[in-house]
């Protein structure tokens, strides 16, 4: 491989099985290494299938593999990729009825809002609703209310909802 060479994390949180092969060759493909995937049914989905993958790979494979999945129907997924020398690191989440939100991250994984994003919000500061909306979409919270129990399933947690009461 030529460049720097960087690492990351695919992670499919849900896919229908008939899309699971199709997914391992797409993803062989943008790495340029065969990619088999372990697949586990979703807990948070019945009938739908879950994998992690972690890749190596060169700088800006998580924007071709992010790319090449882009407005799949029914797939929700995530891919990273570590911050490298001279280069940010990068966050992309997707679902099907929010298609894709892209952050820059820093070294440590912490996502990083650029200056316009935070002026942009701050144009709103007289009403406090319309602000914390601009911020949220900035921070991609919709995507991740979203795919949070598709996470949290795919780790072997049970899905719990909690109601508050009183």
């Amino acid at each position: 491989m030529a460049g720097a060479i960087t690492r990351g994390v695919f992670f499919v949180h849900s896919s229908p099985r008939a899309l699971c092969p199709h997914l391992e060759w797409a993803a062989s493909n943008v790495l340029g290494t065969a990619v088999t995937l372990d697949w586990i049914e979703q807990p948070a989905a019945p009938g739908l299938y879950r994998a992690e993958y972690t890749w190596q790979g060169q700088q800006g494979s998580g924007s071709r593999l992010a790319s090449a999945l882009r407005g799949w129907t029914h797939l929700r997924y995530e891919v990273t990729e570590e911050a490298s020398h001279g280069s940010d690191g990068s966050r992309w989440s997707h679902t099907p009825e929010l298609g894709i939100f892209h952050a820059a991250t820093d070294v440590h994984g912490n996502m990083v809002v650029p200056e316009d994003r935070v002026r942009a919000a701050l144009e709103f500061a007289h009403d406090p609703r319309r602000m914390r909306n601009e911020l949220d979409l900035a921070l991609g919270q919709a995507w991740d209310d979203e795919l949070e129990p598709f996470r949290y399933a795919g780790a072997g947690a049970p899905v719990r909802w909690l109601h508050r009461v009183g």
